[in-house]
């Protein structure tokens, strides 16, 4: 996914859901803030987005939503879901999202790198440990401020000491 068609399914994610504002959580998120990312970091054709005010408008969403006519005909597709519901992210978050005006009133508010990449290891499968990984070699991150954000975790959710332990191994091998 390329800046211009994230921006493009912003648009169409405030259109469908009458949300002026959505949120962007999935990895394409971080065109947000850096739209020039390395190649591997766009590889996906999917955006997360849940709206921010219209909650019970993300079902609308799966109008454009994979395998839909919106993805057949530009080749990227937007996955409607709550945030709250499918990402962990760290506390504070929602203040230093990256706003993304593409035109109008719509704005697209994209998790922050450094936020993004807690979230993602979150999880810890290796696409996205591979995902942090290249976000760090591109000098994209400060380990320091991830590990950091990665303490502002839920602590009942997450295992941080495992996580930030990792990042402290992965930065030894750059």
């Amino acid at each position: 996914m390329t800046r211009e068609q994230l921006e493009h399914a912003i648009r169409a994610a405030c259109d469908i859901t009458g949300d002026h504002e959505v949120y962007v959580f999935g990895s394409q998120s971080i065109l947000g803030q850096f739209p020039d990312v390395p190649p591997r970091l766009k590889m996906s054709s999917e955006a997360d987005i849940s709206p921010k005010h219209q909650l019970d408008r993300v079902e609308a969403l799966n109008a454009i939503g994979e395998d839909s006519v919106f993805h057949r005909t530009h080749g990227f597709y937007v996955h409607g879901l709550p945030i709250s519901e499918a990402a962990v992210l760290p506390a504070g978050w929602e203040e230093r999202t990256v706003a993304v005006r593409p035109t109008g009133t719509s704005t697209g508010l994209c998790l922050e790198g450094h936020d993004l990449a807690a979230s993602k290891l979150v999880a810890f499968r290796e696409k996205d440990r591979e995902f942090v990984v290249t976000l760090l070699e591109a000098e994209l991150l400060d380990a320091t401020t991830l590990v950091e954000r990665i303490w502002r975790l839920p602590p009942d959710q997450v295992d941080r000491e495992r996580i930030a332990r990792w990042v402290d191994w992965t930065i030894q091998d750059l």
